[in-house]
């Protein structure tokens, strides 16, 4: 994200001094100059910038010493297969497009994959659903994003990167709703619940807080229309997604409060495929893009706004 921030830059003082030429006065009077020695000039102007550009690639193509990409145990040799949601849903990915490379999600899996030394054409996303991800078994990519949480099960049959983010947990409701108000926990437990198949947020509605009463959804989008046909009181969800959901998705709908983390949910971390030896190799890739403020910016872009809400502490 801040070296596309930093090309466009580039690119609009190259154009502004294009102008600049172009609407220049032709009447008035030039020096006149030797053509000999600009043309010498401009031959040591080009030189200079032909071996930064080979600096640069020669930088890139490196990746990551031990990490090679014909060296790496790729699903599909010289291609970094990605497996995601289908759909995909915003603020994690826009436009139902992971290829576009715009959201917190897609924007990182090209950040890492440049890092390793990857052209983002190499990049081949491969659709699923969440619960398909999470399942043990063979996977037809070499690791997924999908906001998927690691948890000390979950690590029983897959394997999974080191934590890049940890977002907060929000109580989604309806104005009439009866967890409207509620300051504890224990105040939600009655509530008639929903929550997404597969989910660390069905795991925090039936575990954290208690809750029996929890009706089960294939999908997010289902979830929501329940919650908005008024089939159940209340369900919880990632802040980021709480925030664009009740600005976009369900505006009917508000963020009653934020909840206290659950302490079996250590934050999303990339999924692969139980004993890949990538992992390493990925990790390395995500630490040097974490220590660039890439996953900090791409933070401050998609996952943060505006919420003034209650906060529910125990």
């Amino acid at each position: 994200m801040v070296r596309r921030n930093v090309r466009r830059s580039v690119a609009a003082v190259a154009a502004l001094a294009l102008i600049a030429v172009a609407c220049g006065d032709g009447d008035a009077d030039e020096p006149e100059v030797d053509d000999t020695e600009a043309s010498e000039d401009e031959e040591v102007e080009d030189d200079v910038v032909d071996d930064d550009a080979a600096d640069d690639a020669d930088e890139q193509a490196a990746g990551i010493p031990g990490c090679e990409i014909d060296t790496l145990n790729l699903f599909e040799p010289g291609k970094l297969t990605v497996g995601t949601g289908d759909p995909v849903f915003p603020p994690w990915m826009l436009n139902d497009d992971p290829a576009g490379g715009e959201g917190f999600e897609n924007g990182m899996v090209y950040e890492l994959a440049a890092e390793l030394g990857f052209d983002a054409d190499d990049v081949v996303w491969v659709g699923q659903t969440f619960e398909e991800a999470i399942a043990p078994g063979s996977k037809p990519y070499d690791f997924a994003i999908q906001q998927i949480s690691v948890t000390e099960e979950r690590q029983e049959i897959v394997d999974f990167s080191m934590v890049y983010y940890q977002p907060d947990k929000a109580l989604l409701a309806l104005p009439d709703s009866p967890v409207i108000g509620a300051t504890t926990l224990e105040e939600l437990v009655d509530a008639n619940w929903g929550a997404t198949i597969g989910t660390t947020d069905l795991d925090y509605i039936e575990n954290i807080i208690g809750a029996d009463n929890v009706a089960v959804f294939d999908d997010q989008a289902t979830t929501f229309q329940a919650l908005l046909g008024g089939n159940i009181d209340a369900t919880v969800v990632a802040f980021p997604t709480a925030l664009f959901a009740t600005a976009v998705q369900i505006p009917e709908a508000s963020i009653v409060a934020s909840l206290p983390p659950d302490p079996n949910d250590t934050g999303h971390g990339l999924l692969f495929e139980q004993g890949n030896p990538l992992v390493d190799c990925i990790n390395q890739g995500l630490e040097a893009v974490i220590a660039r403020g890439v996953v900090d910016d791409l933070i401050a872009e998609y996952l943060i706004g505006d919420a003034d809400v209650v906060e529910i502490t125990g």
